[in-house]
């Protein structure tokens, strides 16, 4: 049985399948221009070692360094292309092996840190959208991890537990699919039943009511019902900061105690804010979820558990019950640790103008790697079983508690004690317990990890998406969030558990290529800067340093270019994607490489020299009306003198300029076109890339286009760019 799970797998007393695995028809076309192309590479690379042998220079060596890099990254993403799969579960068969009471508990776990950059009704969709979900309300639990420690989204949490008395009844009558409350009532009226309008007017109202709290700052006294929402406001005392205060649990609903308005009870529904102490490492994301397991642990301490982020709400009910198909599957690997979900976002504009939709990341690599051990964790979106981060046992001895009620002094007590600020201190929390610490991209490193550890995976890709979330609708948010994954990319790439070595050894070759692939991504910043300059540089000197047109190696190279773009663009489209945004994807990854990748592997250097650290930023979920109105037009967002826009700019006007040069080489200075052919050609390449910039910097007026001094500052320093290269060519 192989990569995280069988195929074809069936419950032998019924003959039914519960779900059924196979090969992507492009597997054997893969492994076929794997071999073609690898003799292609060997071939450029031949032909570097040729010019160098005959002239070494530090142009000759760059562009050697760059094809080498290239050549690096083709290779490990090969790994993904040689045993792609697609899975089918068979839901309708579940009943046939197991009874609804026989059902795993499942604990949610959803993280949220700012208010003002995640806003509380946004969270509070997320939490009403798996109360929903078609599985037992006493096998459900609810924890929403706040690690900024706002009353402002607990308020949001009590005003969303009182909803839920009518929403949740309302889903269950009438068997709607779409159970995010901000989704469905954007939906067509049409599609509604009856009491549609009434619960609508509920939350409408509060949705204003939560919103005008996080607008003021402050719950009015109006919006306070009871003694024990004055009681569990008073803990945020005039010492209290988001990074140094004691914890705060607060159960809101209560299974067996709290019911709707059917008299149906309400699955479980935990605030919590973990303590925090300014001298202490709280290890971001990965120390919240962390928090959560071990409270989870004192109080429900389910099998099954689901980690979502604060914006990625359920689409589809019936998403654990696909998730069974695997778990209650008696042949399945022990050894199956995760089911993973793609990520999927809704409010993408038509052609995707910041690669938001990362179809590789999310879709295609997920597939490949499925064939393997299994696909990474995503962050979002995986079904674990509990026992993974306990060694296999199914809970810690020291969180282990009995069934009783969650509201108890017991259970408060043992799980107020567990998120101590100082309770991780001289445990194995974060090496061999939980979620991994050492890297900034924890949810890769914990899969990785786990693979390396033995543990395995499933790909689960249904038709509907199981969930939807937000992207960034600006470049300068899209950016930042690359820049923070490139330093904990690199934290991994670089760790004594790196993947090109250790991995490849621990889980199996290929596997290991994966990860290898993902943890060095940044490095794409080095060929991508290269080839946007060099070439042009040269270009600008009258100095020609690609083949010749007449040249054998000429056509070398044109094969490597359109070999490995026109593989992606099939690739792509055959996942569903479309032309604008295939293009779109392959301009973000250049802008990705000049801007964000590059910036990201400074910080990384400095960080490991002493020099700087790197801090956690949370991707702001707001967005401005103007700024959405933009980003559906497809307009790329600036709007703000960030250094991150300075390659960017500069490097649309080395491009310009070069390819200008160029074309004036050819027709005034009779020069030869055969040996500048390629570099004109990559200069106006770089140009089409570069238009939404010329475009941001001179035809726009709006709020969004390129600051005037980013623009003086890019021209100020070409100059000296220029200068620099007449030294060297």
């Amino acid at each position: 049985m192989g990569g995280g799970g069988g195929g074809g797998v069936t419950d032998q007393s019924q003959g039914l399948a519960l779900h059924t695995r196979e090969q992507l028809p492009r597997t054997t076309a893969n492994r076929v221009f794997a071999v073609v192309y690898l003799c292609a590479i060997f071939a450029v690379l031949y032909h570097h070692f040729l010019a160098l042998f005959h002239s070494t220079s530090i142009v000759s060596l760059l562009f050697l360094l760059a094809d080498a890099v290239l050549a690096f990254m083709w290779t490990t993403a090969q790994a993904f292309r040689m045993c792609p799969t697609r899975r089918r579960v068979f839901i309708e068969h579940l009943q046939d092996v197991a009874k609804e009471s026989d059902y795993p508990g499942l604990d949610v776990f959803i993280c949220t840190t700012d208010p003002y950059k995640e806003p509380p009704i946004g969270v509070v969709n997320t939490a009403l959208s798996v109360m929903a979900y078609d599985y037992p309300a006493e096998k459900l639990s609810v924890y929403v991890s706040d690690d900024g420690g706002s009353k402002l989204t607990l308020f949001a949490f009590m005003e969303a537990a009182r909803f839920a008395a009518h929403w949740l009844p309302y889903c269950r009558r009438n068997k709607i699919e779409e159970r995010c409350p901000e989704a469905y009532f954007r939906s067509n009226p049409s599609s509604w039943f009856l009491g549609a309008d009434e619960i609508k007017l509920m939350y409408e109202n509060m949705k204003v009511r939560v919103e005008t709290v996080v607008r003021r700052g402050i719950i009015s006294h109006d919006y306070i019902t009871s003694k024990q929402e004055v009681e569990a406001f008073s803990r945020w005392s005039d010492g209290f900061t988001s990074q140094n205060h004691p914890p705060v649990i607060q159960v809101l609903l209560e299974c067996g105690m709290d019911e709707d308005v059917t008299g149906h009870t309400m699955p479980n529904l935990v605030y919590l804010s973990r303590g925090k102490n300014i001298n202490l490492p709280h290890n971001f994301k990965a120390g919240a979820l962390n928090a959560l397991l071990r409270v989870s642990a004192t109080m429900t301490n389910a099998p099954v558990i689901l980690t979502l982020d604060s914006d990625m709400y359920s689409n589809d009910p019936q998403t654990p019950l696909r998730v069974l198909c695997y778990l209650l599957d008696p042949s399945m690997d022990p050894k199956l640790a995760y089911v993973q979900f793609p990520q999927i976002f809704n409010g993408i504009n038509k052609t995707d103008i910041y690669g938001s939709e990362a179809k590789h990341v999310f879709q295609i690599h997920p597939a490949g790697m499925d064939g393997l051990a299994g696909p990474i964790y995503l962050g979002t979106g995986g079904f674990f079983w509990r026992k993974v981060f306990f060694g296999g046992q199914l809970e810690s001895s020291e969180l282990k508690q009995g069934m009783k009620a969650i509201r108890s002094r017991e259970v408060l007590a043992s799980a107020h004690d567990v998120v101590q600020c100082n309770f991780e201190s001289q445990t194995q929390w974060g090496t061999k317990m939980g979620f991994r610490y050492g890297s900034l991209v924890e949810d890769m490193y914990t899969s990785y990890m786990l693979q390396c550890e033995g543990w395995k995976s499933i790909f689960c890709d249904p038709k509907r998406p199981a969930f939807l979330g937000n992207s960034p609708t600006n470049l300068h948010d899209f950016l930042n969030q690359t820049r923070r994954w490139s330093v904990g990319l690199f934290e991994v790439a670089f760790c004594k558990y790196s993947p090109i070595t250790y991995g490849t050894r621990n889980i199996n070759l290929l596997s290991g290529l994966c990860f290898a692939c993902y943890s060095f991504w940044p490095i794409w910043s080095i060929p991508i800067t290269i080839y946007a300059f060099l070439p042009q540089l040269a270009l600008l000197n009258y100095v020609s340093v690609f083949p010749k047109v007449n040249s054998f190696w000429f056509f070398v190279y044109m094969f490597c270019f359109l070999g490995a773009y026109g593989q992606d663009y099939l690739e792509f489209i055959s996942s569903g994607g479309t032309i604008p945004r295939w293009w779109n994807n392959q301009r973000i990854l250049m802008v990705r490489g000049l801007s964000s990748f590059s910036i990201g592997s400074v910080e990384y250097i400095l960080k490991c020299i002493g020099i700087s650290t790197f801090g956690f930023n949370v991707t702001s979920k707001a967005v401005e009306e103007e700024q959405s109105k933009r980003y559906k037009k497809g307009m790329l967002e600036f709007g703000v003198a960030s250094p991150l826009f300075l390659p960017l700019t500069l490097t649309a006007i080395i491009n310009l300029v070069s390819f200008l040069s160029g074309i004036a080489q050819v027709l005034f200075r009779q020069g030869s076109i055969e040996g500048l052919l390629l570099q004109i050609l990559l200069a106006g390449f770089g140009m089409v890339n570069c238009w939404p910039i010329y475009e941001a910097m001179v035809l726009r007026a709006d709020e969004g286009k390129m600051p005037l001094k980013i623009t003086l500052v890019s021209i100020v320093l070409a100059y000296p760019l220029y200068l620099a290269s007449s030294v060297a060519f």
